[in-house]
């Protein structure tokens, strides 16, 4: 992991904000959008795959690094994030906010072991019930709202 510099925001005092890649991992089950979510090692929350950045990926690899190792995702993630959420995290030196980057993940394939299976649990679920099962209101909301690119074969040619 590189050592990351604290990001400040205006009014925020002192505070650090650390910057994640997290993964909207996502399929569709006989035309219907779901979006897999795994559970959190020490809580056991549902949660979308997340971690820090890491040295020579560009963040939407970050995130597809973190699918995989936290859910066993083989897919594409896209270039550019939905959105993003703060949340904060428990540290051995107390609490740490978090700024995470969401990016899409198209699921192809989902591995039966991956790194931290043993750990964690993964489900599939539509986007309204992974945002009930979510703790954190800004991520529900843009699970809520996801809408992955229609394939090139249902888009409209332009005018």
């Amino acid at each position: 992991m590189t050592k990351q510099m604290p990001i400040t925001l205006n009014g925020a005092g002192k505070g650090e904000l650390r910057l994640q890649f997290a993964a909207l991992c996502w399929r569709r089950k006989k035309g219907k959008l779901q979006v897999l979510l795994v559970t959190s090692r020490g809580r056991r929350r549902w949660i979308v795959p997340k971690g820090w950045p890491m040295e020579g990926k560009t963040p939407p690899d970050c995130a597809l690094v973190e699918a995989w190792e936290e859910a066993g995702v083989q897919g594409k993630a896209a270039a550019q994030p939905v959105g993003s959420y703060s949340y904060t995290k428990a540290g051995p030196q107390g609490p740490l906010p978090c700024l995470a980057m969401l990016y899409p993940v198209k699921v192809k394939a989902l591995a039966k072991h991956y790194p931290e299976r043993g750990q964690r649990q993964r489900q599939w679920c539509s986007r309204k019930k992974a945002a009930r099962l979510v703790d954190n209101a800004d991520l529900a909301g843009l699970i809520r709202d996801f809408e992955p690119e229609a394939p090139a074969e249902e888009r409209s040619p332009s005018a």
